[in-house]
């Protein structure tokens, strides 16, 4: 009976220990890409940005040490984007045409290749909970509109009144845009969040969150909630998620994009991202894109003056910037 018990104890330590997360873990994010220059972005503005993304990386951080999914600190780190006024997604999102604010977002899961996304989002304070809502209870990869908004409340999200989403700045961008009959500018194309996570059990997870293009109409929906464009994740190569403007990114099928090239030519991940931003810059498109490969190499590439960026890694390496 001692030796039963033994060999019982023994056999449920080595389960318990088997089942320990073994690998490190790194997280990378981005805040939008665009037209940027330190003559017109205060230090005080700076400041803010950047405590705004050490902030979030400090979250998504605490989920991974704690032997979180990457699912979940991808989710909670584009949440404290999402809910400040500063970034294109969530609170600060930019008005459409007609003086409204519809909110897009997705998410992948690298291990399955599960995806979720939602797009015209008016009433879903969070939508990237939404899109893994999506990805995890129900049959469907992408819903839209009202139909989203009712999957939310069956969900059981709370609404908000599309006014919570008003940021008077964004209400003056787009007054001006209006005023000038004009299109929006490059600047005003690149606002989105996003977030790529390699967790201790060695699965990667990728998210997106934007409000889209300043000024956009007809109900037009960019790359950030279209899988394998502005999001793609897969444990074999890595994990991606893209800021710019849109309609180049869903031509290239650009997060997928990199992903072939990593495993049909063994590209490294900065060199996979590098060469699709060439293909984006030759079309006459700008932005960025941020990833992760297995093995925790982060890549953060774009063909602007700036991107709002950051990563943080197990071993405490961590980076945040703005410029190039």
């Amino acid at each position: 009976m001692k030796y039963l018990l033994f060999f019982v104890t023994f056999s449920f330590l080595c389960s318990a220990l088997s089942a320990q997360p073994v690998k490190k873990y790194a997280l990378v994010i981005h805040g939008g890409a665009g037209v940027m220059s330190q003559e017109s972005m205060t230090p005080k503005m700076q400041k803010e940005y950047r405590l705004v993304l050490n902030r979030a990386l400090e979250v998504g951080d605490s989920v991974l040490a704690h032997c979180g999914t990457c699912m979940d600190a991808v989710e909670k780190t584009i949440i404290v984007m999402e809910d400040s006024p500063l970034f294109n997604a969530g609170k600060g999102a930019v008005f459409t045409h007609e003086g409204t604010v519809e909110l897009d977002a997705s998410v992948m899961d690298g291990k399955s290749l599960g995806a979720g996304a939602v797009a015209g989002i008016k009433d879903v304070k969070n939508p990237i909970s939404l899109a893994r809502k999506v990805m995890e209870k129900s049959e469907h990869v992408f819903l839209t509109g009202k139909g989203a908004s009712q999957f939310a409340v069956e969900q059981g999200f709370k609404l908000v009144d599309n006014s919570y989403f008003y940021t008077e700045n964004r209400y003056k961008a787009l007054q001006e845009l209006l005023k000038k009959e004009r299109e929006a500018t490059t600047n005003d194309k690149h606002g989105t969040v996003g977030c790529v996570a390699l967790d201790s059990y060695g699965n990667i997870a990728a998210g997106t969150s934007t409000g889209g293009m300043n000024n956009k109409k007809y109900g037009r929906v960019g790359d950030s909630p279209i899988i394998g464009a502005g999001t793609y994740a897969n444990n074999a190569t890595g994990g991606f998620s893209c800021t710019g403007h849109g309609e180049y990114y869903i031509r290239l099928g650009f997060s997928r994009d990199i992903s072939a090239m990593m495993e049909y030519l063994k590209d490294d991940i900065q060199t996979a991202c590098r060469k699709e931003v060439e293909k984006l810059t030759k079309l006459g498109g700008t932005g960025g894109v941020i990833g992760l490969d297995k093995n925790g190499n982060v890549a953060m590439e774009f063909n602007t003056s700036g991107m709002f960026r950051g990563y943080i890694k197990s071993g405490g390496e961590r980076k945040v910037a703005i410029f190039k």
